[in-house]
């Protein structure tokens, strides 16, 4: 447990975020992918983007730390070892998702498991998509759901439709893979993409190792086959998930926060974070170094949050503190997340005296005058940031299971503690 104090807020202050935990996860399997080896600089080393190094050393992915957040990765140009032993993912949905697409480039038979809760988060819709091009896999308690086990051979290609209602993270998976087939993807979309920046991530990833991508919007992508991931050195920006955390606290906090190393130029699509606490009535201004956001009296929004799903906690916690009611949209697919983070997220505000409720497709806030409350974090690392920017400003704010952090902000702690007067 970690209380939050309410008192001796810098009024400026400029805060460093760690590498994207998006980027590092996609950078990584197309450097494993590559024709030899590749330098990544400022990986993020977190809980999550472990258990992705460890699952690609079991595929016999040589992976090397060097000096800082630097990672050598040896690529073995799509050509990938058998694993005797089950193969632990935790609770990364990321690595789970597109690591079971990866597997069918392989030999032999993979098993990926992980927590409890990853055995309740989807996954047929992947596994329907990567039957139709020749690979086996199925849901080993046959439920939808991981653990999973692929029959990995070789992967001949053509065309496969998917549904990406839940995940555009079935998109990502059949991308990366794409280049490494024989007749190369012919990928229609069939509903969704839910998130659809992180598609547009996946997509720079491999065009920065030199492999083209055609596409027709989020609905149809072709991707030739028998390309190469090119090896060579590779720069992980900064998460702009992370830096929405500091920026929601100037934004209830009234003071001016830079977080460094972001640009409006980004893929990400959490960097938009921003530009929706303007509309709410902060302050922006974006350099070429970074962007900071000046906290003034906010107000409520209605926004569709379809593209910046990591954000709606945070957005939630900030509409506690606005004037008038706050209506998120399009976020069914935060149930299937760490948490159901749509139930969470209204049980924590409930907690702390803001009327908060959800549907199936939206979350409702009225913002009014938290008071203290221990914050239940359900082991989502999400709900732990979020709420913690709460306890700036309200007196007796607790966040129970402090260490959930470690899944992508291991630092996060020191880091929030930089926003104090010393």
């Amino acid at each position: 447990m970690i209380e939050i104090k309410p008192h001796n807020i810098k009024p400026y202050c400029e805060v460093v975020v760690p590498g994207s935990k998006s980027y590092t996860h996609r950078i990584l399997i197309a450097a494993a992918l590559s024709d030899g080896e590749c330098s990544i600089k400022n990986a993020l080393l977190s809980e999550d983007t472990r258990f992705t190094i460890q699952a690609l050393g079991q595929m016999g992915i040589r992976i090397d730390r060097t000096s800082g957040n630097q990672l050598i990765v040896s690529g073995r140009n799509g050509r990938l070892k058998s694993a005797a032993e089950p193969i632990y993912i935790g609770n990364s949905g990321t690595t789970m998702r597109l690591l079971t697409a990866v597997a069918g480039l392989g030999r032999g038979t993979y098993s990926l498991t992980g927590t409890d809760r990853m055995a309740k988060r989807p996954i047929q819709d992947l596994i329907d998509a990567l039957e139709q091009i020749g690979i086996r896999v199925r849901s080993m308690n046959q439920n939808g759901c991981p653990p999973v086990e692929v029959k990995g051979d070789s992967l001949r290609g053509g065309p496969v439709s998917v549904n990406c209602r839940t995940s555009s993270q079935y998109l990502s998976a059949l991308l990366l893979i794409a280049p490494c087939s024989d007749r190369g993807l012919d990928i229609t979309v069939t509903e969704g993409p839910v998130s659809r920046p992180y598609v547009d991530m996946t997509v720079d990833v491999m065009d920065k190792f030199g492999v083209s991508v055609d596409r027709k919007g989020y609905d149809r992508f072709k991707v030739a086959g028998k390309q190469t991931y090119r090896a060579g050195s590779y720069v992980v920006e900064a998460d702009g998930s992370q830096a929405g955390y500091f920026w929601a606290a100037a934004a209830v906090c009234g003071t001016r926060i830079k977080v460094k190393g972001i640009t409006g130029d980004s893929r990400q699509g959490d960097v938009n974070f921003s530009k929706l606490l303007a509309a709410m009535g902060c302050e922006i201004q974006e350099n070429s170094d970074g962007i900071t956001v000046k906290g003034r009296r906010l107000r409520a929004v209605e926004i569709d949050m379809g593209d910046m799903p990591d954000m709606v906690p945070t957005l939630a916690v900030v509409a506690a503190f606005a004037e008038g009611t706050t209506v998120i949209k399009n976020v069914y697919h935060l149930k299937a997340k760490e948490s159901d983070r749509l139930t969470s997220v209204v049980t924590e505000l409930v907690k702390m005296g803001i009327d908060a409720r959800c549907s199936d497709d939206e979350l409702i806030v009225t913002g009014g005058k938290p008071h203290g409350a221990a914050i239940e974090t359900y082991g989502d690392h999400r709900i732990a940031m979020s709420f913690a920017v709460a306890g700036l400003v309200t007196p007796q704010i607790c966040i129970l299971g402090k260490n959930c952090v470690e899944k992508s902000f291991p630092e996060y702690w020191t880091v929030f503690e930089g926003l104090y007067v010393t």
